[in-house]
């Protein structure tokens, strides 16, 4: 499989600003893979297809307000600074994105807030955007991590043209969100409501969660055609005894298990013992998941809309097959269903 395999053309038109009006209640295409049929349903009619002793798998990550903007000293000029991840909490060194990244040099100083009450020294560059700041802060780390929440905005992504709104604080993020660290939502999930959630619970589908913060990496562009060659971006990953418990219990008893969303399901396929059991997991995945793979844990799927060339579109194909993943794609276009981070979903089983 080559990167060309995986372009098509997206009209513009489909990339979702907004979400829907209410969160189970945007698009559902249903793809049965032993024949190959496709349904156009509502995200609320998910529970049709799940049984008692089921178990959908959910990603309890949290996304935080990831973007700041300040002022670089003497010029002025306005800095948007990305926070990716914090390498070490009591010198408050972070990994950043900063933009425009040309003005930013190793010792400048940029200014956050109006009172300049945050301030963040350069001492690193790590890649042509990347850099590592060293943040000042007079107060303790519970104050800094509480000024740097009521600087940061919600970290959209970069294709959503507009402003952030407030109620993007609430919609770009899961209603199970626990652990805070992600600096993108796990989408799938963002079509939960408590309603549908309380309703697959009293059904008798069993819930496991598992903790992978996401990183901007699972949005890095492929920009080799050998995608064996490509690299992913680590990202931290926990599973804990409960939820091998309960997932090892359902592939027992051969029941349906879900990945809800790609980032559970590459979670997932990261901690997979010799005898293709879960196992729990601490530490950090890269694994890229692309045609052709065997999986080992989850039989059903559910995931957003993704872009031509993403990694996220590769792994689809890997679990649907390539002609099926092409097929449904061309329906979606043509049906209207809304992309990417705002957007419908896909329920593979």
């Amino acid at each position: 499989m080559k990167l060309s395999n995986f372009n098509f053309e997206l009209p513009k038109e489909l990339l979702a600003e907004y979400p829907a009006e209410n969160r189970d209640e945007s698009k559902l295409m249903v793809i049965h893979r032993d024949t190959g049929k496709i349904e156009h349903k509502m995200f609320k009619d998910l529970i049709n297809y799940f049984d008692e002793g089921d178990v959908m798998v959910l990603n309890n990550t949290k996304v935080f307000p990831a973007r700041l903007y300040g002022n670089k000293e003497k010029t002025g000029a306005r800095i948007e600074v990305f926070l990716l991840r914090e390498l070490n909490q009591e010198q408050r060194l972070w990994d950043v994105l900063v933009d425009p990244a040309r003005k930013i040099r190793i010792g400048n100083k940029l200014y956050f807030g109006e009172d300049e009450s945050l301030v963040a020294e350069v001492i690193d560059n790590t890649t042509s955007r990347g850099r590592t700041l060293r943040f000042l802060y007079d107060g303790s780390y519970t104050d800094f991590r509480r000024k740097l929440r009521q600087l940061g905005e919600t970290p959209l992504p970069k294709y959503i043209k507009r402003d952030v709104e407030p109620e993007d604080e609430e919609r770009y993020q899961t209603i199970y969100a626990k652990y805070e660290g992600a600096v993108a939502a796990p989408t799938a999930g963002l079509h939960f409501s408590k309603h549908l959630l309380k309703r697959l619970e009293i059904k008798g589908v069993d819930f496991a969660e598992v903790t992978l913060h996401v990183g901007l990496g699972t949005f890095n562009p492929v920009e080799v055609e050998d995608l064996s060659k490509h690299k992913m971006d680590s990202e931290e990953l926990v599973i804990d005894e409960k939820a091998t418990e309960v997932v090892n219990n359902a592939k027992q008893s051969k029941r349906r298990i879900c990945a809800v969303g790609t980032t559970v399901m590459r979670g997932l396929e990261s901690a997979v013992s010799s005898e293709h059991t879960l196992n729990t997991f601490e530490g950090w995945t890269n694994k890229f998941i692309f045609p052709p793979y065997d999986f080992s844990i989850a039989n059903c799927m559910i995931t957003n809309f993704h872009l031509p060339k993403s990694t996220l579109l590769m792994m689809v194909s890997a679990f649907i097959g390539h002609d099926l993943m092409k097929k449904a794609y061309k329906q979606a276009i043509l049906e209207q269903y809304r992309f990417y981070s705002y957007g419908d979903a896909m329920l593979i089983i």
